[in-house]
């Protein structure tokens, strides 16, 4: 009898011991063809450590890097895989597939440009999107979609899900460059190279990519539609613009987190930052 339960009780502990040290997959170079951009793309995939023993399907968070940085950014230097199974097995986070784009080959950045030659923005919806979520097996309801991304990547969270709330639950942008804080910042960004660009087209272009000024035209049935997660360090140069951003939701009524810690415009501080990332966007996944 003793020898039966000693060995059943080794059983247990193999099993509970082989569950704990299983891990999640990362690829950081794969590639998709895009008749947009003209050319092959680059992106990075975060597969949850049951994904090759289950049949189910999964939420997906689209997480984007920041200036200078590519699909795997996020990998290399934000060890997702690490954060993100540690959280999955702490039952912090609920198991999800992380999709990485690259927006730095070609052009950097997550928009179409203002003359309408580069469509980022088209091929991450019209392209990358629907060939993700064709591929691994994601769920493509808006309840278990989310963005998330650090600051060039931040400012395209807040875009996307600004102008987009259909089809995002929860945005958490980090750190986030907010677009031009005046219309004489957007000039001296846009019409630099471009000339030809009318005032008009500029000014239509600042409203569109500026968050403040997609908060304030903001209708009163969007308000609710997504849950935000806004994280800014004390010493990060772009303070200013999530601070501003903060106040403006307060303004608008439109409910969300404003998160401001010890830190700067660093990869120790977004380490930090996605543990939580992943705990809020899994209480939309879930019922809550």
């Amino acid at each position: 009898m003793t020898r039966t339960i000693s060995f059943g009780v080794t059983l247990l502990l193999l099993v509970s011991l082989a569950a704990w040290s299983q891990t999640g997959k990362v690829f950081d170079n794969l590639s998709m063809p895009s008749e947009i951009l003209g050319g092959e793309r680059k992106y990075a995939v975060y597969l949850p450590p049951c994904y090759e023993t289950s049949h189910r399907s999964y939420p997906v968070l689209y997480l984007l890097h920041g200036s200078g940085d590519d699909q795997s950014g996020w990998i290399q230097f934000g060890e997702v895989m690490h954060i993100t199974d540690k959280a999955i097995r702490e039952g912090r986070a609920t198991a999800m597939i992380i999709i990485m784009p690259d927006a730095n080959t070609g052009r950097r950045g997550y928009f179409n440009d203002i003359t309408g030659e580069w469509r980022y923005e088209d091929f991450f919806f019209s392209e990358l999107m629907p060939f993700v979520e064709d591929k691994y097996r994601i769920r493509s309801e808006k309840r278990y979609r989310a963005v998330s991304g650090l600051s060039m990547g931040g400012g395209g969270t807040f875009m996307y899900a600004l102008r987009r709330p259909e089809l995002f639950s929860s945005a958490a942008p980090l750190s986030a460059y907010v677009g031009p804080l005046s219309l004489e910042d957007a000039k001296q960004r846009f019409a630099g190279n471009n000339e030809d660009v009318t005032d008009e087209v500029l000014k239509e272009y600042y409203e569109n990519h500026n968050a403040l000024s997609l908060i304030n035209s903001w209708p009163d049935e969007n308000k609710r539609s997504v849950r935000w997660y806004i994280d800014c360090g004390d010493d990060d140069f772009l303070y200013e613009g999530n601070s501003l951003v903060h106040i403006a939701m307060k303004k608008n009524d439109i409910p969300h987190e404003f998160r401001i810690r010890d830190g700067g415009h660093t990869w120790t501080y977004w380490r930090e930052s996605l543990p939580e990332v992943l705990k809020f966007i899994s209480d939309a996944f879930h019922q809550y």
